[in-house]
């Protein structure tokens, strides 16, 4: 069975001020798909945070895909791809460069991400957008070739050729 982890990259959520709406959707649809969600965590936007939880799914809970929502923006607070840099081995800047292409046909705003993904271990880590309509957007985009990419990473390349 496939593991997710979610990050929820926000100040106000990990304060209890804010509902969060984009890591239970990202829940909803990888559940949907077979996936089992090994944890979904809010926390604040703190580098040392961000890096540790990360650390802790890929390494102690041995997730497949770990996707953070939020803090890939502009403002001073967010430091999510900064975090991800940190723990990451191998970048795979194709999946973001098609999130990014998939959301500009839809606005020129989606220039502005700082999202990036990455490998650590058999982990494939994924900063998404904060707003559940473009997290929506996104998984669309990348959950398949998601799973193809588990696959090769922790599976036997030949197996996943005969797909």
């Amino acid at each position: 069975m496939r593991r997710v982890g979610i990050i929820v990259a926000s100040d106000q959520g990990a304060k209890g001020l804010r509902t969060d709406e984009s890591g239970a959707l990202i829940r909803s649809i990888v559940e949907e798909e077979g996936f089992e969600v090994a944890k979904l965590e809010i926390v604040s936007d703190d580098i040392p945070k961000l890096r540790d939880a990360l650390i802790e799914m890929a390494d102690v809970l041995g997730c497949h895909l770990i996707f953070t929502t939020g803090g890939t923006g502009f403002s001073k607070r967010d430091n999510t791809p900064e975090a991800t840099r940190l723990v990451i081995e191998r970048e795979c800047p194709g999946i973001v460069e098609a999130m990014r292409w998939s959301s500009f046909q839809k606005t020129p705003k989606a220039m502005l991400s700082r999202a990036i993904s990455g490998i650590r271990g058999d982990s494939i880590i994924v900063n998404m957008p904060g707003s559940p309509k473009a997290v929506a957007e996104c998984m669309e985009v990348i959950l398949d070739p998601l799973k193809h990419g588990i696959d090769i990473l922790v599976g036997d390349a030949r197996e996943c050729a005969r797909k």
